[in-house]
Order: C-alpha cells, then sequence, then structure tokens
C-alpha cells in the first residue's frame, strides 16, 4: 500500500498498526457473504485499502470496527451486484442415482468453496469465539446464506452471527431499526427450511467424535465400502464440486462408491485439514500411470449425532489445494 493518495508514511503505517488486527473477523464475515475464499480475501483487501486511504476522516465519530464492517459490506454488496449466487449441489437439482455418471464441471463461480479454518479463526480468541466462528462458516450454512438477497444476508450475519444490536446494523446499513427487523424476519423464513444444525466444535472432538473420524479414516484407506456406509446417516448425502451429481441416503453412497470408477480410489491417501469448523481430509489417489499418488478430492465431512451426516469432495484440486498449502502430487512418494 503505497498509494500517494493515502496518509503519510508515519501516519499510514499507524492506521495499517490498528486496521490489521480485523483482517480474520472481516475475512470471515466477507467469506460468508460471498460464499468463496478467493472473493472474501479479495473483498478484505480493498475494504482494508480503502479504510487505509480514508484513515485521517475516520476521526473516530464511531466505533473503528464498526467502521471497518461497514466498508466491507459495501465492498461485498458491489462483489454481489448482479452476480449468480453461489451453491452446493443439493441446491441445484434433485439427487442423483448411483450410476447416472457426474456429468460436466461447472465453472468455479458456480460453487461454494471451501475456506481453511486458519483463514477465518482467531487463534488469539477464546475457545467459546472460536468455537462460534467454526459453527458459522460451516459449508451447509455458508450455501443457506447465498438463497438471501445481499442486505438480508448481512442482516443476519451482523444479527445471528455477530450479534449485533439491531440499531448498529441500522446505522452500519443507513436504514431504520424497523426495516433491519423486517430484513431479518424476512431472512429467517428463507433459511427456515435449510439444514443448518448445529454440527459441533471439530476442535475440541470428544473421544466419540474422534473415534468416527478414526474409523472412517481407517475404511477410507482400506476401501472397505461396507465399512464407510455403517459410519453415515441413513439419508446421508454425497455432493462433488464442480460437477452438479450429488447422492442422498447410506445404500446410493454405497452402490456408489462400489462402482468401477470410484473404486480406483482403492490404496489412497489422506493428510487432515481444517476446513469449514468441520473435519476433513485431502485425498491422493493412486496416480493413472501406477507411479506415486496424486490430489484427487479435497473431502470435508460434517458428523451429527455420532455419525456422518454429509460428505463433499471438492475435486478441482488446482484450485483448492493450494488454499491449504497442500501439494499437488503425495509428498511421501
Amino acid at each position: 500500500m503505497t498509494e500517494t493518495t493515502g496518509p503519510t508514511a508515519t501516519a499510514g503505517a499507524d492506521a495499517m498498526e490498528q486496521i490489521e488486527p480485523y483482517r480474520t473477523e472481516l475475512t470471515a464475515y466477507c467469506y460468508r457473504m460471498l460464499g468463496s475464499p478467493f472473493e472474501a480475501e479479495d473483498a478484505v483487501q480493498e475494504a482494508l485499502t480503502r479504510a487505509w486511504k480514508a484513515f485521517d476522516r475516520f476521526e473516530g465519530r464511531s466505533a473503528l470496527r464498526s467502521w471497518l464492517y461497514r466498508i466491507a459490506t459495501n465492498v461485498c454488496f458491489d462483489h454481489l451486484d448482479g452476480r449468480r449466487r453461489r451453491a452446493l449441489p443439493m441446491d441445484i437439482g434433485p439427487a442423483n442415482r448411483f450410476d447416472q455418471g457426474i456429468g460436466a464441471p461447472m465453472p468455479e463461480s458456480s460453487w461454494v468453496l471451501p475456506m481453511p479454518d486458519g483463514r477465518v479463526v482467531p487463534s488469539d480468541a477464546d475457545p467459546a469465539e472460536q468455537a462460534m466462528v467454526r459453527d458459522s462458516v460451516r459449508l451447509a450454512f455458508v450455501a443457506a446464506l447465498q438463497h438471501l438477497p445481499p442486505r438480508q444476508r448481512s442482516v443476519l450475519i451482523l444479527r445471528e452471527v455477530l450479534r449485533w444490536e439491531a440499531s448498529e446494523v441500522a446505522r452500519l446499513l443507513d436504514t431504520t431499526v424497523a426495516s433491519v427487523n423486517s430484513a431479518l424476519q424476512r431472512a429467517r423464513a428463507t433459511l427456515a427450511g435449510a439444514d443448518v444444525h448445529a454440527a459441533g466444535d471439530a476442535s475440541t472432538l470428544d473421544d466419540a467424535h474422534r473415534a468416527l473420524l478414526d474409523r472412517y479414516e481407517d475404511a477410507f484407506l482400506r476401501y472397505d465400502v461396507e465399512a464407510l456406509v455403517a459410519l453415515l446417516h441413513e439419508d446421508a448425502t454425497l455432493s462433488m464440486p464442480p460437477f452438479p451429481f450429488w447422492l442422498q441416503g447410506a445404500r446410493e453412497a454405497g452402490l456408489f462408491w462400489a462402482s468401477p470408477e470410484p473404486s480406483k480410489c482403492r490404496d489412497s491417501r489422506l493428510i487432515e485439514v481444517e476446513v469449514n469448523g468441520a473435519p476433513g481430509y485431502a485425498q491422493y489417489k493412486p496416480a493413472a500411470d501406477g507411479v506415486g499418488h496424486e490430489a484427487w478430492a479435497l473431502q470435508v465431512l460434517e458428523v451429527v449425532d455420532g455419525r456422518i451426516a454429509r460428505i463433499d469432495y471438492f475435486l478441482d484440486t488446482p484450485t483448492v489445494f493450494p488454499m491449504f498449502d497442500l501439494p499437488l502430487v503425495w509428498p511421501g512418494d
């Protein structure tokens, strides 16, 4: 940030020292708004740049945090203007049969993408706050938010997730408390049918939860389809962005896993990742030429009531793996 239109060097350094600590929480906010880690980080950078340039005019008329959220919200509105909403395969069409074929990939801009926990969970926050952040960036919740118009989306996040007062949100959006309350009611009604139940904090796994994940990892590495199916809820879902293909039901998942193409995942390797407040794995399957293993999917699991309720396989590894600092070739080969 060296633009001559900004503050002097000394004032600019002081401004950055004050606004930079908000980067992580603003990234979480923009990710919930936009559904993409790339767009979220771009939006935050733009917001902080705007704040840095205007810092000498800030004058403390409002809390610094509120001012930064106001700027970030306006940047998100600009990003969302006229754009098609991001989604997950379940939002696009009915469930597929296991033998239908996964179809053609859709553009990256179609999908809600996974977010590394490290970019949105403040490392210096207390455990309760970290748990709240993780729960509020889960894929199901972020995807559900994309159904809302931008202003309703921001109202719901600010009121329900960040626990702002209605009067604070009204000031941020230059509107009335009555308008904020009305937007919140409409947002709640839209999300009423969405399956966004609390899944628990994957960073503080109890013994039973950890044991379930250990069984999943063991079964997947052995590619024991029967054991994998036994870990699923009866109505569990599997999805595979960037393909619109998705399945519902443990039986359908088992038939799919046992079919010829998925069976090529046998002898895969897994690396645990912290993603969207949920358990996750980077999967490397045997390379097509038989030499080593290559990146195949970022798996994001959601565990509910002791079983796996959904698995989202993000297959666009050249896009997704670098976000997690993961190589595209298994590092052990």
